[in-house]
């Protein structure tokens, strides 16, 4: 990791560490105030009521601390956090830590939220280089660690991509680091839009390089130099503010820039104070300078110049003269010339030559002089003006006095302060100038800015001791600066939350501030300060102290304003800013406001012939001159008297300067950098932490997180939230694969997460603050068991394993034994000796052997077995998981087939459905053709026909010249003819019949039109009814306002009555305060207890190092055993060898038996191995002795040993018994400790009622003194006497005693009745209590409480005349007791007895009252948590009010889509008319069509008779003289006629068929037309009746709600009059408490007064002792009289109760009233009910009338739609099962690895772990005993502490309850949101339904009128044929038939261009 790295991401390795977040987990880590270091880390140990026992875990002290005053800590997680705003515990102390881990680890930038916090390093970080320029470039804020870079490239990404303004805010105290960040923010511009870099300008790179990029670097030190100076904080303090504004053109490379400063601190060039330097510039010149130009600015010395009043004061790693030399060359850069430069410096020069002038009084008069004019004469050189003129200005002014000049003689006082103002002026205009002139070369205008980013750099909010003028400034500017915040940061919020779709409603925060700045700049209506400083300017006699004055007068009642509490000396008035309440000293303030100078020196500074100065004092009209201060302080007459309009006052110019400076920010997107100074010592690395805190108040950070949660601060992407808090819902999210947001609101509902804390947004989970720890708590809580679990089963599984070991251990041991035993047994036994020797002899020892090989054979086959056993176990478990995967890969497979085959059979659907509708366009584009074909042969025809008409033209010009021979023929034909006109009557008249039938037809058409106008009518009225609802309805909500006006008022009067419970819950205050009184000597006894304990933990400890000891020596006994274990194996292998022997010798005893024939010299070597086999049997006996010594050395060893851990076990058994023995008597003291406290609490009852009771005779007592200080000497005789009735006294006294301890037990038992009203309340507080019914019955109870109130007044009106009775009874027991005097000794007693009581009382006195502030502090807080619950309920009641008005909308939209649906039911009739009307049209066509046919029939029979009249005709031949050639000729010419007749009437039947055909073309037409609007029609129906189905259940669903409503409404009511009866009673109880608590307060005022004069009179009181008895008897008398009222006081109780009872009765009968009104509103629901019936059954027609409008295009677009989409969806799947797959393998590899890992992880711990697990256990189990021991102990402490702690948590469960209560409403209000959203959409839907329902009914207007001009058209062409056949059939046939068949061809040519766009 490089520098920069660690500098930039630093080191959060420790961010997941599970031990920190156990740890934090485990130990509840908060944060608690701490004086040093702002706050401390520390542990919740435990909870005492309002204060916790917190342990801090740096020093491990225990505080207690209020719970107010802790603050959550964050989990380990967010430790170093780069953005403060996604640390889920927004709090001060979270916010200043992760600051200060950020800083001690080198990180200077860390964000919050819009903010960027900027630390001062005090050192030099390698964070500003190119590299990391070049890092930053082009990248997101989010992806590179916090900068300012970072900032500053997404100002300058946004403006080049949004075209918007940008700008970059910082701001902070002097010395915080604002200036350098401005400079970085400037290099960073210039590095990355310098126009240098850009390719075109490479060629003049050599000529400007980057000039207006090095200009713009370059201002920075000029300005520096000018207007920064060293100061306590900061060696570089810049005294001015500034905006500095580039211009970037479209391309983003540098234009220009300007820059506008404000508020500079001219002072500073007069006087500084300690250790601080005035402006760098005079240093720079003075050290810096040549000889030439020191000259020439007339330069000396630094201690000879007045105004620098620190002399030559140096920066340390700076050098004066230096930087002289770079600001020379900035000049230069800039483009400023010399004279201009040396102008400026003489102006500077001049400046510090104006301090050195000096003044002096004169002798005789005030008037100041000049003794010496050197220091003038250098002035007027350097600024080029007269010595004479410029002395007399300053010494005698002229001064304009009405309408003429007058010289006025001034003092040293004026005329040093006009030589201040001069320099302070001439200096400010310089650097105005300066400025201007920055501006004018930065200001290029080859390129015109696209956009600009403003940098401002102004100083932060100022706290000093003393704040004047300047402060108010800049802390206005800042209210200013931090409301523009607020504004943006809630855009920005409100942007994020419309992205991700969450409801939320805007709160403009921005209007928090508004009052602050309206109290400061608001012009009129009260004025604020600064309008108010401006008219006071205007006066002449107005001083400060009369500025203040009018300042209280006017802003004395706003809510920010505050009067001093500090003496009037130090502050004027204080305001109240976001930041914190500042002070405001307002000293000189009309001068500064002002800032007055001297006109003649003025005027002679403009007339200076140095062009320079001149420039400079150009503007004259706008100085106020000294005459007007002189105004005011003189109040000369006419002396304020200015021009019109010039009088501008610095507020004002300041003010609007400010104005320019929000209005360019507002139009601006703004970028905030917030710099802090960590210590005033300026030392790297140290961090004090209340100037941190006080900085982030000051700079708004703390005030943009208060802002931040009211929303929601923490966010969460689906995966990241999913995988992370998954474990807590381990089944809520089924197996395989699920979209993140629906696993997310699956895990949340399991989480069972309050819904007003989290919104689920498109892409991430938004929680509230401190939703996220919870989650973290929990989280490492399920961890936390998950991994005990498993270490629990790892702890039991090495235990078993042991467990078996020992136990095989233990066999083995037992075996061993018992072979030793019969070994030893056998040892010395001949004929097992025999055996022995005989055995290996035998084959059978053979056999064993061989056995035992075989045996191991055998083993190391079953072992190999088991192994291959357990391989193939393991390769079954294998198969098993694998064919469980398959299984499961199998499952998925079927259901990626299945949904593959859903697909495919989707897909064959839609094939088979796109294959019908291409067979239905090739049917319709076969149709098409054989249309167009019919088409062209209907032309060729027609053609043909018009051939054949001129043929028949030219031949009938050829007949014509036969028709004069035919004429002959005539009167037959006539004949013929009337026959035909007969027929043709007949025609007619069935024509009449046709017509009178079109008329019926007619008439029941217009029947049908006066049905529906009556039906329209129905619907009018229907209307009308509907209106009237509505009528009712705005009655009823009428009432709703008025109830809800009332449920306010009922409101009011709730929060009076909860003002009274608190009152209530602080007198049960008072009772814990005596608990906790309790509870200190209960802690006492703790102390004891633990004293006890720890002797019990030292006992422990002994009794360890016993166990400690025992398992030495166990460790010694196993070292003992392995030992053994050796020997024996040695000793085994001894036998072995011993055997071998043994064989040798047999096996030399057969040879030798043998041999026994064999020489001596084997005798001599058999006797030779004889004696070698003694030895060695000798050697082996010594060793089996050795052997047994050895043996019985070690058991006697390990019986000693067992012996003295026998006794150790004893010692620890004996003390075990002890520690039991101890354990029960502190036991039995704790009961007796407990008995002890509970006669302390009984006690201290009796005693508070002694105590009363003392009270009472301490007044007696009073009244006897003064009455025996007048009487005292007389009554000296009878001193014996009144000792007697002392005594009496006494025994009343004891008597009193008694009845005083009844009365506590009295107390205790209403105690105890209130422990049980307690619990009762707490259970039914439980219930859900609506807040109508609430509100009614506390307005009950609050009159029944008035009623309470008055009869109380009354009563204790009563009691006050009884005392003022028992008063004058007194008084005449003062005149019978001054007679008397009491014995000293007794009152001496007396005394000393009333001064314990009296401390005891004292001491009380103070507990109650520190309870009692204690109270008063969680009475505001809950008072303040009351606020907010109101709040929030007028938040509800504004969501409630925009609800009624979005269901009047509703229904007004409801009207209008009725009104529409009528319409359309008008069009639906209108369309229905028009197709009868068709339809009988079509009929009368083919009526005339079947008389056309009739026609052509009878001319055929006429031709027929023709023909035969013919024949007739030839055969009769008359001998009349005619020729048979000239019949031959007319038989000719008839059958011509007949022919043509022939050819007409077959041109009439081919018309026919073209009209049959048009006929039926029509029909198929309408009967398609009739199919798809059945079809329409029916698809319709079926969607109106699933939206009328879905309405049907949302209305269910809304009547369950209701029900539920009414339900839980009936259940409040009744948990409610048990509360009230319950309150009741508690009230009376708490009302008799208080009243003695206030009368027992009186009475001690009272004692303590009296004890005083008792002090000072017991030394005279001797007196007689008869009186005193007589008035013993009195007092008796008087306790009688006492006693009676009180019996008076219990029968007007009961008379209260009677009343009581009353107002209950009364308050039922008001509850039953209540009930009435609800079921007049479940009448009115029902009503409701009925017109959202009517409503639906309307919209139900109306949905049928959009239904109609449905298209066959619009069903293929869909299908071909739903095709696309079904192959992408099926893309989309096959892509997300490759992912799956893809993922599942993945997982496979890493279950492989992961078990692989486990196994290598076990056999490891099994390994290390086995030893030191045994060892841990025997411990635990040993603490775990002595935990148990302590835990039974201290649950026996902590019950008591339970207990108390109840009572508290009770209260608390109600105003909980209250909460859960307004959440539930705020859900509910939610619900109606999203409902009225869906019925929305649902009606936007309807109205797009309704649209298309539209068009398609235009489309069918047009098809009915293309079908109606046919009609038509057919019509003409049958009447057309209908009259040619009545007017020429007979005789002009072949005219008209010809004219008929052109006429014909050209109807039947309209007819089928009518029909082909029907056909279409």
């Amino acid at each position: 990791m490089s520098d920069a790295d660690k500098f930039l991401y630093g080191d959060r390795s420790g961010v997941n560490n599970p031990l920190a977040q156990a740890d934090w987990a485990t130990k509840k880590l908060v944060w608690v105030p701490s004086e040093k270091l702002g706050f401390e880390a520390g542990s919740v140990k435990e909870e005492l009521g309002d204060e916790c026992l917190v342990e801090l875990t740096d020093s491990g002290k225990k505080v207690k601390v209020n719970k107010d005053d802790i603050q959550k800590m964050n989990p380990p997680k967010f430790n170093k956090v780069e953005d403060m705003a996604e640390l889920t515990c927004l709090n001060e102390a979270s916010v200043l830590h992760n600051l200060k881990e950020r800083y001690y680890s080198g990180l200077i930038y860390t964000y919050s939220g819009l903010f960027c916090v900027v630390i001062n390093p005090y050192k030099y970080l390698p964070i500003y280089t190119d590299e990391i320029v070049n890092m930053y470039k082009g990248k997101k804020r989010h992806e590179m660690p916090p900068h300012i870079y970072a900032i500053t490239d997404t100002a300058y990404r946004s403006m080049m991509q949004d075209r918007e303004d940008q700008s970059i805010l910082c701001t902070g105290e002097s010395g915080a680091g604002k200036t350098e960040n401005t400079k970085k923010v400037i290099q960073y511009l210039a590095h990355v839009a310098s126009s240098f870099k850009s390719k075109k300008d490479q060629g003049n790179a050599v000529l400007s390089h980057g000039e207006l990029e090095k200009q713009l670097l370059q201002a920075n030190p000029i300005l520096e130099a000018f207007g920064n100076a060293k100061t306590v904080k900061n060696d570089n303090s810049s005294r001015f503010g500034k905006f500095i504004r580039i211009n970037f053109d479209v391309n983003g490379y540098i234009v220009g820039a300007n820059i506008e400063t404000y508020l500079l601190e001219k002072s500073r060039a007069v006087r500084q104070a300690k250790e601080e330097r005035s402006f760098h510039v005079f240093y720079y010149m003075l050290s810096g300078a040549g000889d030439k130009l020191r000259s020439e600015l007339c330069l000396e010395d630094y201690s000879k110049y007045r105004f620098l009043s620190s002399g030559n004061m140096t920066i340390p790693g700076q050098q004066d003269k230096d930087l002289f030399t770079e600001t020379m060359d900035a000049f230069q850069i800039m483009g400023i010339p010399e004279e201009e430069r040396i102008g400026l410096l003489k102006v500077v020069s001049a400046v510090l030559q104006l301090g050195n002038m000096t003044f002096k009084k004169e002798r005789n008069t005030d008037q100041a002089s000049m003794p010496d004019d050197t220091a003038a004469q250098k002035v007027c050189h350097l600024l080029s003006i007269n010595v004479t003129e410029f002395s007399r200005a300053i010494l005698s002014p002229r001064i304009k006095v009405g309408r003429d000049y007058v010289q006025k003689a001034q003092t040293q006082e004026q005329a040093e302060f006009a030589v201040e103002a001069l320099a302070k002026a001439s200096y400010e205009r310089m650097f105005r100038w300066l400025v201007m002139r920055i501006n004018k070369a930065l200001d290029k205008t080859k390129r015109q800015g696209a956009s600009f980013i403003g940098i401002l750099d102004i100083a932060g909010f100022e706290i000093f001791e003393l704040n004047s003028f300047e402060q108010l400034c800049i802390n206005y500017t800042n209210e200013k600066l931090q409301q523009l915040f607020n504004h943006t940061m809630f855009i920005l919020e409100q942007e994020e939350y419309q992205r991700e779709g969450i409801e939320w409603s805007f709160i403009d925060f921005g209007l928090d501030l508004q009052p602050c700045i309206d109290l400061i700049e608001k012009p009129n209506g009260p004025p604020g300060i600064l309008a108010l400083l401006d008219e006071e300017c205007w006066f002449p006699k107005a001083t400060d102290k009369t500025f203040v004055e009018k300042v209280v007068q006017e802003q004395g009642s706003n809510s920010k304003f505050l009067k001093p509490k500090k003496l009037k000396d130090d502050v004027d008035f204080c305001i109240i800013h976001y930041a914190g309440k500042v002070d405001y000293k307002a000293d000189a303030w009309l001068m500064k406001n002002m800032d007055p100078l001297n006109e003649c020196v003025a005027n002679l500074l403009n007339q200076s012939t140095d062009k320079f100065t001149a420039d400079l004092w150009r503007d004259m009209d706008r100085i106020v001159g000294l005459d007007k201060v002189a105004g005011m302080s003189d109040s000369m007459h006419g002396a304020f008297k200015t021009r019109k309009g010039m009088f501008r006052t610095v507020g004002q110019l300041y003010k609007e300067q400010l104005g320019n400076l929000m209005a360019t920010l507002r139009n601006t997107n703004p970028n905030f950098v917030r710099c802090i100074i960590p210590n005033h010592e300026k030392k790297a690395g140290k961090l004090e932490s209340h100037l941190v805190l006080d900085q982030l108040r000051c700079n708004g950070v703390l005030e943009g997180i208060r802002i931040c949660r009211q929303g929601f601060p923490n966010r969460i992407v689906f995966q990241e939230f999913r995988q992370r808090y998954e474990i807590l819902t381990p089944n809520a999210i089924p197996k395989g694969f699920m979209d993140g947001k629906q696993a997310c609101v699956l895990m949340i509902k399991a989480l069972e997460l309050d819904p007003n804390l989290y919104r689920i947004g498109q892409s991430k989970v938004f929680f509230r603050a401190g939703v996220l720890a919870h989650l973290e708590e929990e989280r490492d809580m399920k961890i936390t068991d998950v991994i005990i679990s498993f270490q629990a089963w790892c702890r039991g599984y090495v235990a078993r394993k042991a467990f078996a070991k020992r136990q095989q251990q233990l066999t083995a041991m037992k075996v061993i034994q018992r072979n030793c035993a019969a070994y030893l047994k056998l040892r010395n036994w001949q004929w097992w000796r025999l055996f022995t020797k005989v055995k290996p002899l035998l084959q059978v020892t053979r056999q064993e052997e061989e056995m035992v090989a075989k045996e191991e054979e055998l083993m190391k086959v079953k072992e190999r077995q088991l192994q291959a056993e357990e391989h193939l176990q393991e390769l079954e478990s294998k198969q098993q998981q694998l064919a469980a995967e398959k299984l499961a890969l199998q499952e998925q497979l079927q259901a990626e087939t299945e949904l593959c085959a859903e697909a495919e059979e989707m897909r064959a659907r839609l094939a088979t459905r796109k294959q019908e509708l291409e067979e239905i366009l090739h049917e319709m584009e076969s149709r098409l053709e054989e249309e167009e074909e019919r088409v062209t042969q209907m032309q060729t025809e027609r053609k043909k026909m018009q051939q054949n008409i001129t043929d028949l033209e030219q031949q009938l010009d050829e007949e014509e010249a036969a028709r004069q021979k035919l004429q002959m023929e005539k009167v037959t034909t006539d004949a013929k003819l009337k026959k035909f006109e007969e027929d043709i009557m007949v025609l007619d008249d069935q024509n009449n019949k046709l017509s009178k039938e079109k008329k019926q037809l007619e008439e029941r058409i217009s029947e049908f039109t006066t049905n529906l106008a009556e039906e329209e009518e129905k619907s009018k009225s229907l209307q009308k009814l509907k209106n009237k609802h509505e009528a009712m309805i705005t009655d009823l909500e009428d009432r709703l306002r008025r109830e809800e006006k009332s449920r306010q008022e009922l409101e009011k009067n709730r929060r009076k009555l909860e003002g009274d419970s608190t009152e209530l819950h602080d007198q049960i205050a008072e009772l814990q305060a005596q608990i906790t009184e309790l509870r200190a000597q209960l802690e006492k006894k703790e102390e004891e207890l633990q004293a006890a304990l720890t002797r019990i933990e030292e006992e422990a400890a002994a009794k360890n190092m016993a166990q400690k000891k025992i398992r030495e020596l166990e460790a010694q006994i196993s070292e003992m055993q392995e030992d053994l274990e050796l020997e024996r194996q040695a000793r085994s292998k001894a036998e072995k060898h011993r055997r071998d022997l043994g064989e040798e010798l047999e096996a030399l005893k057969t040879e030798l038996e043998d041999t026994l024939d064999s020489t001596a010299a084997q005798q001599e070597l058999r006797t030779k191995r004889e004696t070698e086999v003694t030895q060695l049997k000798k050697t082996l006996e010594e060793e089996a002795k050795l052997h047994e010594q050895q043996m019985a050395d070690m058991r006697q060893k390990h019986n000693q040993v067992f012996d003295e851990l026998n006794e150790q076990l004893e010692q620890a058994k004996r003390n075990k018994v002890s520690v039991d023995k101890a354990k029960q008597s502190l036991e039995s003291e704790l009961n007796e400790l407990q008995i002890e406290l509970k006669t302390l609490t009984q006690g201290k009852g009796d005693s508070e009622h002694r105590r009363k009771k003392a009270e009472t005779q301490v007044q007696e007592l009073q009244v006897k003194c003064g009455e025996s200080e007048r009487q005292r000497q007389e009554l000296a005789e009878k001193m014996t006497k009144m000792q007697a009735e002392l005594e009496n006294v006494n025994s009343l006294l004891s008597e009193a005693e008694g009845k005083n301890i009844k009365s506590s037990k009295d107390l205790s038992a209403t105690e105890s009745q209130l422990q049980d009203a307690q619990e009762l309340l707490q259970e039914e507080t439980r219930q859900k209590l609506s807040i109508s019914t609430r509100l009614r019955q506390m307005e009950d109870e609050q009159n029944s409480l008035r009623e309470m109130l008055e009869e109380e007044e009354e009563s204790k009106k009563n009691l006050e005349k009884q005392v003022s009775t028992l008063q004058t009874q007194l008084a005449e027991m003062k005149k019978k007791l001054e007679q008397e005097a009491l014995n000293l000794e007794g009152a001496e007693e007396a005394r000393k007895k009333y001064h314990r009581e009296l401390d005891s009382v004292m001491q009380q006195l103070e507990e109650k009252s520190s309870a009692y502030d204690k109270l008063d502090k969680t009475k505001t807080r809950l008072q303040q948590e009351l606020d907010d619950l109101i709040l929030d309920q007028d938040h509800l009641r504004q969501m409630v009010s925009g609800l009624e008005k979005k269901q009047k909308k509703f229904d007004q939209m409801l009207a209008e889509e009725k009104t529409i649906s009528t319409q359309y039911a008008e069009e639906r009739d209108k369309a229905e008319a028009e197709a009868r009307e068709k339809e009988t049209r079509a009929l009368t066509l083919a009526r005339e069509l079947e008389t056309m046919t009739d026609l052509k029939d009878e001319l055929d029979r006429a031709n027929k008779l023709l023909k035969a009249e013919m024949e007739d005709l030839i055969s009769s031949k008359d001998d009349a003289g005619k020729s048979v050639h000239e019949l031959e000729r007319s038989k000719r010419a008839t059958e011509q006629q007949l022919e043509e007749m022939r050819v007409q009437l077959e041109e009439l039947e081919d018309e026919l068929q073209a009209t049959e055909d048009a006929k039926l073309r029509l029909e198929v037409n309408m009967q398609a037309m009739k199919a798809q609007f059945d079809r329409d029609l029916q698809a319709r129906d079926e969607q109106g009746e699933e939206k009328r189905r879905q309405l049907v259940k949302r209305v269910r669903e809304m009547e369950l709600e209701l029900e539920d409503e009414r339900r839980q409404r009936s259940q409040a009511l009744s948990g409610r009059k048990k509360l009230e009866m319950d309150l009741a009673e508690l009230q009376l109880q708490i009302d008799t408490a208080n009243k003695a608590r206030d009368e027992a307060l009186k009475q001690l005022k009272k004692l303590q007064a009296q004890m005083k004069e008792l002090m000072r009179e017991l030394d005279e009181m001797r007196l007689s002792r008869d009186e005193a008895v007589n008035g013993a008897k009195e007092t008796e008398r008087k306790l009688k009289a006492m006693e009676a009222d009180v019996l008076h006081f219990q029968e007007e109780l009961a008379t209260a109760e009677r009343l009581k009872r009353q107002t209950q009765t009364e308050r039922d009968e008001l509850q039953e009233e209540i009930n009435s009104s609800n079921i007049k509103n479940s009448q009115l629901a029902e009503e409701k009910r009925r017109l959202e019936a009517r409503i639906t059954q309307l919209e139900e027609e109306l949905e049928e009338e959009q239904i109609n409008t449905e298209m066959v295009n619009d069903r293929l677009k869909r299908t071909t739609l739903q095709t696309e989409q079904m192959n992408t969806e099926l893309s989309a799947e096959r892509s997300t099962s490759q992912r799956l797959e893809g993922a599942r393998s993945q997982l496979d590899r890493q279950n492989k690895e992961l078990k692989l890992k486990l196994q290598e992880l076990e056999g490891t711990i099994k390994s290390k772990y086995k030893s030191s697990i045994t060892t841990l256990e025997a411990k635990i189990a040993q603490l775990e005993e002595q935990l148990d021991i302590e835990s039974k102990e201290r649950h026996q402490a902590s019950r008591l502490a339970r207990r108390t702690e109840k009572k508290l948590k009770e209260v608390l469960l109600q105003v909980e309850d209250e909460r859960r209560n307004t959440d539930q409403y705020k859900d509910q209000v939610e619900k109606t949101n999203s409902r009225m959203r869906q019925l929305k959409r649902q009606l936007e839907e309807a109205e797009e339904e309704v649209t298309r329902a539209n068009a398609y009914r235009r489309k069918l207007q047009r098809e009915l009128d293309d079908a109606v001009e046919s009609a038509d058209v057919m019509n003409r062409e049958v009447s057309t044929l209908k009259s040619k056949l009545r007017r020429d059939l007979p005789f002009n046939m072949r005219r008209t038939m010809n004219r008929s068949g052109l006429e014909s061809d050209e109807e039947v040519e309209v007819s089928a261009e009518a029909s082909e766009p029907a056909a279409e």
